[in-house]
């Protein structure tokens, strides 16, 4: 992995073009650059989780085409997962160590004993679960075998929670699941519900599909095995240089180019890994340099880099797995969340490009010259198959709805396209090995983060408490639906410092959401609400991994740049407050199309004066440091009036649109025109105005 590198054309008779290595060559130290301590697995435990990958993806195509296994056999959807967990959820143990002094260069005797626990649990209950399904094992009637067998694959699950989520994790799982034993307990109050004894919790646990083998699983399962063996592809057949040339093409010449581009580059590549970390371990290591350079300071290059690698995951066609968790939750196709995805995504990222055009233009920060970047026909030229790779897949999506089989067809495409266009990164035996390692790295880790979190769908399940709970919330808030969001996103953002992305979506799916879907908020709203205010917690201090890890390649203060991250994205904590509001923001309804074309308008038109607000800089009236003393309050102004524009009406909200926009063209007219007066009558003096 290199960074750019290029000299100046105003310097040089023949400037030298930018010229990238692919971002993502190395791809085993970039994933172990994600967890602080994993071990790299060698010899024969190497081999065999590749040979427990290809497993995998073998079983997931089998169950997903139908084939039977060529034999006529057809496995149950539990039988089926009871084998994926089988085969990765044991290497939890053999990759990532027990303790901060657990040997990385050697696997202990006792993570030997536990893959081997681990492994024999699942196959165990795997040969047992047809027979649960056909005498109802999961409520009662179990044989204490199968019991046994279900309280070792219960304290295993909590393990590997442990190690893959960490201590904060399985803290706010483990007493979820053992819930049930105690549920009637009189000072449970509001949590209070049915109470299971040991054994009816652990047959539910492991045997029903309500737990275990429940809504988490089921997504990996059915759609994030083949998205991911998708991304990987993509990744390994040299698309991250192409989308991170085609990004400098397009976008290097604009005001603030280099920034430009590293937003436009971290939306591209993150359809790849569905990964906030890799994302800007990826991109940043190419841009953050370039914008340097071009002079940006180094935590605002790494803020910009951070909130485009957050926004990334949120975007489609690809996105997180988180993603595929909601589409369960709601039983909806994962088509259908993803164009729910397509106008915040959008929102936000305009908001990005706002907010760097005017600093760039505040700090008179241009763009690289064209002589140095790469040529757009000859960057097209070299990996057109690419673009064709994906529009089969989003044909595949939203036309087809055939999310499981998408991925699978676009990568067998991109794979065949690979083979016969490219030179330089066609695939040998060795290069087959260390894709299944690499997804073989990227399975296990969500096994054991979505198995242990499925058991905290299961305890609410057992114990029917979320109905109760759901009515004690809106007790609490009075009704008010505004109170009652904006507990949920101070909740969901204290959670997401703490848990993962999809671990806090699915506590706050079973508790807050049903309460504010019995509010009368539309329910595809209500789950990206809470998805995206739990991402939020990448970019917002004192947690905030992706500013982190952005400031670490660009060498600034961390918490400097955490800040400079929530100030740079800020319009991604209005967003979701906004499709709540009118859920055409996220495509609902019965003919939401029009309607959101003109809301999403009015949004972007908002956010240009929010944007202009906060960098000081309004576009299409100059640098507002011209106005004297009267800086300040005009961006105020305009940021409370661009917010006001922004906020749909109707609905919840007690003012309808056209009393909302009147109002927020009230606020703005006035302040813009009193500071395009003052701009153009008070010139811009170099050296009186000083960069701030």
């Amino acid at each position: 992995m290199s960074s750019a590198s290029s000299t100046a054309g105003s310097e040089a008779p023949a400037a030298k073009r930018i010229e990238f290595d692919d971002p993502h060559g190395n791809l085993s130290n970039l994933q172990e650059a994600e967890v602080s301590r994993v071990r790299k697995l060698g010899g024969g435990w190497r081999w065999a989780l590749i040979i427990a990958t290809a497993a995998t993806i073998l079983l997931c195509i089998n169950q997903q085409f139908t084939l039977r296994f060529f034999v006529g056999f057809t496995q149950l959807n539990t039988e089926y997962f009871y084998l994926l967990i089988a085969l990765m959820l044991p290497f939890t143990f053999l990759i990532f160590p027990g303790s901060e002094n657990a040997p990385l260069d050697r696997i202990p005797w006792y993570d030997v004993v536990l893959f081997v626990m681990t492994g024999a649990s699942a196959i165990w209950l795997m040969l047992n679960v047809r027979q649960a399904a056909l005498l109802g094992w999961e409520y009662s009637g179990a044989p204490k075998s199968v019991i046994a067998v279900g309280l070792v694959m219960w304290g295993v699950l909590m393990e590997a929670l442990r190690r893959t989520g960490g201590w904060s994790l399985v803290l706010c799982v483990f007493p979820f699941t053992v819930y049930p034993l105690f549920a009637e307990a009189s000072w449970l109050g509001p949590f209070r519900g049915s109470q299971a004894d040991l054994e009816q919790a652990t047959s539910y646990h492991v045997l029903s599909g309500e737990s275990l083998l429940g809504i988490p699983i089921q997504a990996f399962a059915d759609t994030v095995i083949g998205f991911l063996v998708f991304g990987t592809a993509l990744m390994m057949t040299g698309a991250g240089k192409f989308f991170i040339n085609l990004s400098f093409a397009l976008c290097g010449t604009f005001r603030g180019g280099a920034a430009k581009v590293c937003i436009f580059a971290s939306g591209l590549l993150g359809m790849m890994s569905g990964s906030i970390i890799s994302n800007v371990l990826t991109a940043g290591t190419m841009t953050i340099p370039v914008m340097k350079k071009s002079g940006f300071r180094a935590s605002y290059a790494a803020a910009i880099e951070a909130c485009a690698s957050t926004g990334a995951v949120l975007a489609p066609p690809v996105m997180g797995a988180t993603a595929f968790v909601i589409a369960q939750f709601l039983n909806v196709s994962y088509a259908e969340v993803a164009l729910a995805a397509i106008i915040p995504a959008v929102l936000f990222y305009i908001g990005l490009f706002m907010q760097v055009d005017s600093y760039a233009a505040r700090h008179g920060l241009e763009g690289i010259p064209r002589s140095e970047l790469p040529k757009v026909m000859d960057t097209i030229k070299d990996g057109w198959y690419y673009i064709f790779v994906i529009a089969l897949l989003i044909v595949m999506l939203l036309h087809f709805k055939r999310e499981s089989h998408a991925p699978f067809y676009a990568t067998a495409l991109l794979l065949v396209l690979n083979q016969l266009f490219s030179k330089d990164t066609r695939w040998t035996f060795s290069t087959i090995n260390k894709f299944l390692e690499v997804n073989g790295r990227t399975f296990v880790e969500l096994a054991g983060i979505l198995a242990g979190c499925g058991l905290l769908i299961g305890a609410f399940s057992m114990t029917g408490v979320v109905s109760s709970l759901a009515n004690d919330l809106l007790h609490i808030a009075g009704d008010n639906a505004f109170l009652l969001l904006g507990m949920c996103a101070i909740t969901s953002l204290i959670l997401g410092l703490g848990l993962t992305t999809t671990a806090c979506y699915i506590f706050l799916a079973i508790l807050v959401a049903p309460a504010l879907e019995k509010l009368g908020l539309n329910k595809m709203a209500v789950h990206m609400f809470i998805f995206y205010w739990g991402m939020l917690s990448s970019i917002t201090p004192p947690v905030a991994i992706a500013s982190f890890a952005a400031a670490g390649i660009a060498g600034s203060p961390a918490m400097k740049t955490g800040w400079e991250s929530m100030w740079v994205g800020s319009i991604i904590y209005f967003i979701p407050f906004f499709f709540v509001l009118n859920p055409v923001l996220v495509l609902q309804g019965s003919s939401p199309y029009f309607e959101a074309l003109g809301l999403m308008g009015l949004a972007a038109f908002g956010i240009l004066f929010i944007c202009g607000g906060i960098q000081g800089y309004q576009v299409f009236v100059g640098d507002l440091r011209r106005t004297g003393a009267l800086e300040w309050p005009l961006r105020i102004l305009l940021v409370i009036g661009g917010f006001v524009i922004a906020t749909p009406g109707g609905g919840i909200n007690p003012l309808s649109q056209l009393q909302i926009t009147s109002i927020g063209l009230a606020i703005l007219a006035p302040a813009v025109a009193i500071a395009l007066l003052m701009v153009r009558r008070q010139p811009l003096v170099a050296g009186r105005l000083r960069v701030r």
